[in-house]
């Protein structure tokens, strides 16, 4: 199993799942984005963008769904729930918020705050961060009585939404956080198998706004 990944970017997700689990991987650490810096990658995934698994003969390129397969893929229960759990439908529904959702509108902003900084896309910018943080308003309520997103324990759930409010934070974002946000991302970043992952290549820096 082999997996190509950005540091900050999307990838990784399915890294920190990988280290969650203990799963024996090969990674290979491109320069964002890859596509611009990387071209020969392109003859790998044409998309050109992370992550990309191979496993056999399975190619994927979505983040969450590439944890949701190394969940059911490799029977790793205790990071996942199984399709006859009560909650598996909840479980999904955060799964796939993570990036419809949430990291949508981040990768707008992120675009037009600093990749394209003329002054009237960086109006846009701020529609869409003031979009996103509108829209962590269904999580701030979860928390409210709820540790982590489903079962009680952490799952990958936790993951993908956790890498949507990692992308805040280098977005500078998360001083819009609530106080119950802020504590959620800070107890997912303290997991040992999150500091490996993140450790891992160059960390994301954006300019200067």
């Amino acid at each position: 199993m082999k997996l190509w990944h950005c540091a900050g970017a999307r990838s990784l997700r399915p890294l920190w799942a990988l280290e969650e689990m203990g799963l024996d991987y090969e990674l290979e650490v491109l320069p964002f984005p890859p596509r611009m810096f990387k071209r020969e990658y392109l003859e790998v995934n044409s998309l050109g963008t992370v992550p990309f698994l191979v496993d056999g003969e399975t190619r994927m390129t979505e983040s969450s769904a590439i944890c949701q397969y190394l969940v059911d893929r490799y029977q790793q229960y205790e990071f996942g729930l199984e399709p006859r759990h009560p909650e598996y439908g909840a479980y999904l529904n955060w799964l796939h918020h993570a990036d419809a959702t949430l990291t949508f509108p981040q990768t707008l902003t992120m675009r037009y705050y600093y990749l394209e900084p003329t002054p009237e896309k960086q109006a846009v910018g701020d529609d869409y961060a003031k979009w996103f943080i509108a829209r962590l308003r269904k999580l701030d309520q979860h928390l409210e009585d709820h540790d982590y997103l489903v079962d009680g324990r952490f799952t990958i759930a936790d993951i993908a939404v956790g890498y949507a409010l990692y992308l805040a934070r280098a977005l500078r974002l998360d001083e819009r956080f609530q106080p119950r946000t802020r504590a959620y991302l800070e107890r997912l970043q303290q997991r040992p198998a999150f500091q490996r992952a993140d450790a891992i290549g160059e960390p994301l820096v954006l300019p200067p706004r």
